[in-house]
């Protein structure tokens, strides 16, 4: 019995264990400072499973179960089913049409009794199998645009979904499988394209299109003068400047309104405008709305959108350097933070703990992400090494996007902060990422495929 015990246990990354158990116990701490109040029984309460915290706490230990399960597992079984996990988790994602419910607007969930499941959210851990499953193949050549372009569209075809189902956030995440195919190969230059679009975006919200549109040729015809003599050698350089401002004025002109009407919700393309002190453009009027368009009006309406990034930022300003103290945070105890125990749960932490606290949870994360990239590393199997990193994209972009979400620096966009967030679906999803990745480093030894 205990040779077999000491067999389970060897060869686990304990320091990444430690470190999400720490993490999913902070966040079991915020939950519960957002919730309690003087008169309740702690103990009855947390038992019950009715308060968030109650629920959160029997999520744990259900993901503790579900961790072990995976230790246990066999690590080939993870390079054998990553196909039909991924047709399994796509099956989902067109099941939620049918019998799923409307969440916050989003119809993303479906119901399981004790809890709500969100396809979309573990659908990330089929995605991250299937890609490691596909570039891990011995017939793949990701220099070649054909793999290139099957390995974009298992990462992608998600979005397509989540998109469907309004859960704009959650596909954006998605993205984040660039970072994994960039590190096996996938062109900078696509990265570089892509990086280009989102400054071009950015720019597009700040400037009006039309001046925009004419700044951009301005500065086609400023390149194309000062470097005629090399056009005249090589006539590609001017297809690629001719080209570049007609993909800009195609991407201004007519996919940001696209983006911000049909893509974005009307809440979210508020929220973004409202962020840089403007009013969406792209919202559709009638004659009512627009007679009715004061500018005490707007001005309410702002104020309505960044409500609640304003009460967040209040709430971490008011933790100061030390924090107030647990379960003395006047805002929290409050009730002024909306959503505060799922997106906003980093507030808590900083009301409670202050900058102290918000520092000693940013150094877990940072140590969690290079220990991840360190596992990444040491693996002598392309599959483990694809998934390792898709971990840690996935972990990364959740962590920084929900964090510029609560001090004003991002739009909200309803993503959840790793293992602190309240919510079953999202606490059970970091953990079977993390563990799996746990398990097939423990046979790092072996070559996976």
């Amino acid at each position: 019995m205990y040779q077999k015990k000491s067999v389970i246990l060897q060869g686990k990354d304990w320091v990444l264990i430690w470190m999400y158990g720490l993490i999913a116990l902070i966040g079991l701490i915020c939950i519960f400072s957002v919730e309690y109040r003087p008169n309740d029984d702690v103990v009855k309460s947390l038992f019950a499973f009715q308060k968030n915290y109650s629920k959160q706490f029997y999520y744990l230990i259900v993901c503790v179960i579900v961790a072990m399960f995976i230790l246990l597992t066999d690590s080939k079984l993870f390079t054998a089913t990553p196909n039909l996990l991924y047709v399994f988790g796509i099956g989902l994602l067109i099941a939620t049409f049918f019998v799923g419910k409307t969440v916050n607007g989003s119809k993303s969930w479906i119901p399981l009794g004790f809890m709500n499941l969100q396809p979309v959210e573990t659908c990330k851990i089929f995605t991250a199998l299937a890609l490691a499953k596909y570039l891990s193949r011995s017939d793949t050549n990701f220099a070649k645009p054909r793999s290139q372009l099957i390995a974009s569209a298992i990462c992608f075809l998600p979005i397509v979904f989540s998109l469907l189902q309004n859960e704009t956030g959650l596909a954006l995440v998605y993205f984040s499988f660039l970072l994994p195919m960039y590190r096996e190969g996938f062109p900078p230059a696509y990265l570089v394209m892509g990086a280009s679009m989102g400054v071009l975006l950015v720019v597009t919200l700040l400037f009006p299109a039309k001046p925009l549109i004419i700044f951009l040729g301005v500065v086609g015809l400023f390149l194309i003068n000062s470097l005629k003599r090399k056009i005249k050698r090589n006539k590609s350089l001017l297809f690629i400047i001719v080209g570049a401002w007609a993909l800009s004025t195609l991407f201004i002109g007519v996919m940001v309104p696209f983006l911000f009407k049909h893509v974005f919700q009307q809440y979210q393309a508020d929220r973004i405008f409202s962020m840089i002190g403007k009013d969406n453009p792209y919202v559709i009027q009638n004659t009512a709305d627009i007679t009715a368009g004061t500018a005490v009006e707007k001005k309410a309406k702002s104020d309505k959108e960044n409500y609640n990034v304003k009460q967040s930022k209040i709430a971490i300003g008011s933790g100061g350097f030390f924090g107030k103290g647990f379960l003395k945070g006047t805002q929290t105890q409050g009730d002024f933070v909306p959503e505060q125990h799922t997106d906003f749960i980093f507030t808590s932490l900083a009301e409670n703990f202050g900058f102290i606290g918000c520092v000693i949870l940013m150094i877990l994360y940072l140590n969690m992400l290079l220990r991840i990239v360190f596992i990444a590393e040491r693996q002598r199997s392309t599959f483990s090494r694809v998934y390792a990193y898709s971990v840690a994209a996935i972990l990364f972009f959740h962590i920084a996007i929900n964090i510029c979400m609560t001090i004003g620096l991002a739009p909200v966009i309803g993503i959840t902060l790793p293992l602190m967030s309240y919510g079953g679906s999202s606490l059970l999803t970091f953990t079977i990422l993390i563990f799996i990745l746990i398990r097939l480093d423990s046979d790092r030894q072996m070559v996976l495929r």
